[in-house]
């Protein structure tokens, strides 16, 4: 009669125990730990990364000078994200008839969107999954740790991101590459009037240290996804398995796998 009796007073307890864990309660805790502290770092990454990138805006200057007047004359070709070159036309000084050619209808070579919003919208993606890891992990803290799925799917999410940076940030460093080749002095030979009875000489190109940050940020972001991983990896069931399993046989919560 005692044992059914302090069978029935555990299963409210329980019970309590289920529902304070699936309520919101904000715990700053996993901030001192590795999992929170590096989770911090990526998000902030991630800021970096497409801020640099996506708001970069430069330009592409060439003097320019005519047989009839060899005084120098500029033309402006203006880029930014997502650099597509290709519809860069070159622009004289307003009201100013450079050496009677039209001008726009030169423009730079090549088109590198799809390199560069690759990059971006995976960094904004990122930004906003680590905001909700964030919330899951100061918020629900017990929550995540007693579940498998949420464990389990937060070790995958990283894998795959570290993969995706290492894939999008090299693609991005070769574009980047080829930006400063098609917006550098070789310009200067692609361009028809230049070749023929204009003397065409290469000024300068807005500097693209912005860009070279956004590189450098991108295989920031995953070494700090890849290092991640492993710490991830000790929430899950695969760390502990008997441990884990066992715990939810007497249907008591895990204990943190102290991360």
């Amino acid at each position: 009669m005692s044992l059914l009796q302090k069978d029935t007073r555990v299963a409210p307890r329980t019970g309590r125990d289920q529902q304070r864990m699936s309520s919101f309660q904000l715990n700053l805790s996993p901030l001192k730990e590795p999992l929170g502290f590096i989770k911090v770092l990526e998000w902030i990454a991630s800021i970096f990364a497409f801020a640099t990138c996506g708001g970069f805006k430069g330009k592409t200057e060439i003097q320019v000078s005519c047989p009839k007047n060899p005084e120098n004359r500029t033309i402006t070709a203006a880029f930014g994200y997502p650099f597509r070159l290709n519809q860069a036309a070159f622009q004289a000084p307003p009201g100013v008839n450079v050496c009677d050619v039209e001008w726009r209808d030169h423009v730079l070579i090549g088109d590198y969107s799809s390199s560069a919003q690759f990059y971006v919208t995976f960094a904004v993606f990122v930004f906003l999954y680590c905001m909700a890891a964030l919330l899951l992990y100061l918020g629900y803290t017990g929550l995540y740790r007693d579940s498998r799925k949420l464990t389990m799917t937060d070790f995958v999410v990283t894998l795959v991101a570290t993969f995706l940076w290492l894939v999008s940030t090299s693609a991005w460093a070769k574009a980047l590459t080829d930006i400063k080749i098609a917006t550098g002095p070789n310009i200067v030979r692609e361009l028809g009037p230049c070749n023929q009875r204009v003397t065409c000489h290469f000024g300068s190109v807005t500097s693209m240290g912005s860009l070279n940050v956004s590189v450098i940020f991108g295989f920031l972001n995953m070494i700090l996804w890849g290092g991640n991983a492993w710490f991830v990896y000790k929430e899950t069931s695969l760390h502990s398995p008997s441990n884990t399993s066992a715990s939810h046989g007497q249907g008591g919560v895990p204990p943190p796998s102290g991360i």
